[in-house]
């Protein structure tokens, strides 16, 4: 009895700071932008993150990046597994739909205040739709939901991706067209 509780005891001091040591910060996630108190957006989490997520009291994910068993297969059993509710939301890199983000529009606003990581491979999916959401939704100034995208983005990058960019300016430009037409 005494040896069982001996050997328990130095697996557990054994095992204790490998657990702390493999346990990701935020911070070395690609492009990671703390928006606001309860707003994350993000490139590519790993199974290693969901710890500091759940100290970061995140309640929900948004995930834009489409399935890739290299990099975030293990993603959603992880983040399930961890009681942080999960949504996906594939976003083709190449071709942003309306259709993608009306339905991240309608996440952001079931999310009732959740702590919310928004993420995809590399942050720009994902700052991208957030900050539409930011200016259409949440009526966030324009100017002041730019500074969040542009800690991600830059004019260099939209040049670099013009589908992006297109997207983004149709998208605003739709939207205060049929603003406009509702003050009418």
């Amino acid at each position: 009895m005494k040896l069982c509780l001996f050997l328990v005891s130095i697996f557990t001091l054994w095992v204790t700071p490998t657990v702390a040591l493999e346990q990701g910060v935020l911070e070395e996630v690609s492009n990671f932008h703390r928006v606001s108190d309860d707003l994350l957006t993000a490139g590519q989490i790993y199974p290693r993150h969901i710890p500091t997520l759940q100290s970061e009291n995140v309640e929900l994910i948004i995930n834009l990046a489409v399935a890739d068993p290299e990099r975030n297969a293990e993603e959603p059993f992880a983040v399930a597994a961890a009681g942080i509710s999960y949504v996906n939301i594939p976003v083709l890199w190449s071709a942003p739909t309306a259709r993608d983000l009306d339905l991240f529009f309608a996440m952001m606003d079931a999310r009732k205040g959740r702590k919310t990581l928004v993420h995809c491979f590399a942050n720009f999916r994902a700052s991208a739709f957030t900050y539409l959401y930011r200016v259409i939704r949440a009526e966030v100034p324009e100017a002041e939901a730019r500074k969040d995208l542009y800690a991600v983005w830059d004019e260099a990058k939209f040049d670099d991706n013009p589908v992006w960019r297109r997207f983004v300016d149709e998208t605003l430009a739709a939207h205060r067209f049929a603003a406009d037409d509702s003050a009418h």
